[in-house]
């Protein structure tokens, strides 16, 4: 479909009346100022913790940004130490998790992913220590203080989407679920997980969490996002045994691990990334290539997803979401990072972009419209669950304006932070530009050209291709541009 994208708007106020028309007033809006010490983004935060207040420097958070480049072992790569020294630089106070760690080797999405090795001739320890103490070293030598720094690791199994090996999806899935299988071509004998593995798993994420607070992280996520295993429990809504069909049994792995989390490392915070609600799976329609949810009405009601309306699964249903989050802050969880389905099978929402990745689709409306259903997610959730902190993802697509939409939300009390991921990788300096007030630097904005998923999807490290020159310098990137025209050409 034809859109404008962000960048092509000349002015905000531009952009603003295009905003606007969109929403079709519902409440959203974009500030025309932005910037400097006083404005809302450069705000501190405190959160309340079993230790005493805590004080984050100011609203903006670095999502985790995998890069499919650490070491065989699970240790991480020069890469991976680069990346990590960037979310310092940042200037965002806030970072949430670094990257995704795999609580053990089967977990792993691709096979260069941080992991926890069994083998005991591995020193997990001496080389997750290396990321903190990169990043706050390099936070501290731009800014003076580490003072109102958090600083987070988060914990995963990949699932259904686990690739240790490189080659070949290797499953681990929670229930079966036609639709995913068709999807990526699984059959009726792919293992599902028994109730002793998913406890194996918790048990690994405990011990993950362990070796964190030891080398100097403050937080842990346990994921619970983007068709990962954790998130597809939540759905599970078809699995027998003690993880799967009632909302207290979907949410029980998540339960006992917080709790044991809490009970071996009292003093380490505890936060929870979630899609917080889902979509049908979207296919790439023959003719036009746009993502549509091919043969959706075969499979009513949608008995695997977390979230979403059973008898319209396009849409959603906040009820469970709203028990899940309440559960949460009972479990003395300190914070929710609020994202939206999953990039395997729903890319166009959980990352809006106007280029697809290589395995994607065509967006099936104006992107505009996807980052405005992360924020009124957002504003929903903030409604039925106040006294939760609440990150929000979502807003790399604004491009420019990034900034006077986040000012908005966060002015208004609808979000308190503002998560940014592939911004991160074309644009690390972004937070610090904003809160300063400094102009930002067009050249670096992401532009959501997809390069960073369209290379792991290849088997190639991830990076801003087209803006880091660090990249940019690497024979990846022109096979990257290859594969882009041929995608083109689809």
């Amino acid at each position: 479909m034809d859109f404008t994208p962000p960048g092509r708007f000349k002015t905000a106020a531009d952009f603003r009346a295009r905003w606007r028309e969109l929403d079709a007033d519902r409440g959203l809006d974009c500030d025309l100022e932005v910037g400097g010490p006083g404005d809302p983004l450069a705000a501190a935060f405190e959160f309340t913790t079993p230790d005493g207040p805590r004080r984050v420097g100011n609203r903006f958070v670095v999502h985790p940004m995998e890069g499919w480049d650490a070491n065989g072992d699970g240790s991480p790569s020069e890469d991976t130490i680069r990346r990590w020294r960037r979310f310092g630089e940042s200037g965002a106070k806030f970072i949430w998790g670094g990257e995704a760690y795999a609580v053990q080797p089967d977990g792993r999405a691709n096979p260069n992913q941080l992991h926890l090795n069994p083998d005991p001739a591995v020193d997990d320890a001496a080389s997750l220590r290396i990321l903190p103490e990169a990043l706050k070293t390099a936070h501290f030598e731009a800014y003076g203080s580490t003072d109102d720094l958090m600083v987070g690791l988060q914990l995963t199994h990949s699932g259904r989407f686990s690739r240790p090996s490189g080659t070949t999806m290797s499953p681990r899935i929670a229930e079966l679920n036609p639709v995913l299988s068709a999807k990526y071509g699984l059959d009726a004998e792919v293992h599902v997980l028994t109730d002793g593995e998913l406890r194996a798993i918790s048990d690994n994420m405990v011990k993950a969490a362990c070796l964190a607070a030891d080398v100097g992280f403050d937080f842990v996520d346990v994921k619970c996002c983007h068709g990962y295993l954790l998130h597809e429990l939540l759905g599970a809504h078809t699995r027998g045994g003690d993880y799967g069909g009632s909302f207290e049994n979907r949410t029980r792995l998540f339960r006992d691990t917080v709790n044991a989390i809490r009970g071996e490392r009292p003093g380490l915070l505890v936060g929870c990334r979630v899609s917080i609600t889902d979509t049908y799976p979207l296919f790439r329609r023959e003719g036009d290539a746009i993502g549509h949810p091919k043969g959706v009405e075969d499979h009513l009601p949608w008995r695997h997803g977390f979230g979403v309306n059973a008898m319209d699964p396009t849409t959603s249903d906040f009820a469970e979401p709203q028990a899940f989050l309440e559960m949460c802050r009972d479990l003395g969880v300190f914070a929710a990072n609020l994202t939206v389905g999953s990039p395997y099978y729903c890319p166009h929402l959980q990352r809006p972009a106007a280029y697809p990745p290589s395995d994607g689709y065509l967006p099936p409306r104006d992107p505009l419209c996807e980052v405005q259903r992360h924020l009124h997610t957002v504003r929903t959730i903030r409604a039925l669950v106040p006294d939760l902190p609440l990150v929000g993802s979502g807003w790399s697509y604004l491009q420019e304006w990034l900034p006077n939409v986040a000012r908005v939300e966060v002015r208004l009390g609808m979000v308190d932070f503002v998560g940014l991921g592939r911004s991160m990788l074309s644009y690390p300096t972004l937070p610090a530009d904003v809160v300063s007030g400094r102009p930002l630097d067009r050249k670096q904005l992401c532009r959501t050209f997809s390069d960073c998923t369209t290379a792991p999807r290849n088997g190639m490290i991830s990076g801003c291709y087209p803006l880091d020159e660090h990249y940019k310098a690497m024979p990846q990137a022109v096979e990257l541009k290859v594969l882009r025209k041929e995608a083109s050409k689809a």
